[in-house]
């Protein structure tokens, strides 16, 4: 293993910007710079060049009047993004449990985050003959299988144009779409039938179901999803397993806040 201070892992100006980070607490949350400087243990000049760059990322605000330092909002955008995924898998899990024990299959459930797509739970189940590689953590590209183009479907169109930008349609299958216009276009119609059905465009020989979790205002924050072999279903089995998947959403995303016109 290398050693974590080769001068190809360690950043010296990176540590000591998550220091100054780290230097505020509930006792502390405003510093002032020569407060920061007898912290650390550093020259005032490296300080306030370090801070300039957290300001310019909104990693810390600066007060002219009180000459004080304050942890910017982006720690709390990044806060509230860790927050939903556990909150959503917390509220998720008995669901996915009891599903995948009706079922048999492999549940998964997965976010966008960062550009791209995460499983943030998977529950294998021991009748199933396939074991999926994506495992709890998990990133692929946002398009990627069930989960993603489903998610992808609920994006505003310029938000999809800027993840097709920096990751574009590539071929995991002979089924898969690589086609802008065709892509955008399945999109559409997932969003119009509120769930989707994906045969063999991630993996050969593999069907999945996902459908939308929305949180309290309405927004869908992540898909629960399921994989099985596409020979082992039959058309009646199919629609069983897409009404109970589609139920199954409405149940987590209720917990989370949400209510639909059944609920009023």
């Amino acid at each position: 293993m290398s050693d974590v201070n080769d001068q190809g892992f360690y950043n010296r100006s990176l540590e000591r910007a998550l220091q100054i980070l780290n230097a505020f607490s509930y006792e502390k949350q405003a510093l002032t710079l020569t407060e920061l400087s007898e912290i650390l243990k550093l020259s005032m000049a490296t300080i306030s060049r370090l801070c300039s760059t957290l300001i310019k990322f909104d990693f810390l605000k600066y007060d002219q009047n009180s000459k004080q330092y304050f942890l910017g909002l982006k720690l709390f955008e990044l806060g509230g993004i860790i927050f939903s995924s556990f909150s959503i898998r917390g509220t998720a899990t008995p669901h996915i449990i009891r599903l995948q024990s009706k079922l048999g299959k492999t549940m998964f459930l997965g976010i966008l985050q960062n550009n791209e797509l995460i499983y943030i739970d998977k529950r294998d189940d021991p009748r199933n003959p396939i074991i999926f590689a994506s495992r709890i953590g998990t990133r692929r590209p946002p398009h990627f299988g069930m989960l993603g183009q489903l998610l992808m479907a609920y994006l505003s169109d310029s938000e999809v144009d800027q993840l097709l930008t920096q990751s574009p349609l590539i071929p995991f299958t002979k089924k898969s779409i690589t086609d802008v216009k065709e892509f955008k276009q399945r999109l559409l119609n997932t969003r119009k039938q509120g769930f989707f059905v994906d045969e063999e465009s991630a993996f050969d020989g593999i069907t999945g179901v996902a459908a939308p979790i929305r949180n309290f205002t309405g927004a869908v924050v992540a898909a629960i999803g399921i994989g099985f072999i596409s020979s082992s279903v039959t058309g009646d089995e199919l629609k069983q397993i897409i009404n109970d998947m589609i139920e199954t959403a409405k149940e987590i995303s209720r917990e989370l806040g949400w209510k639909n016109k059944e609920d009023l």
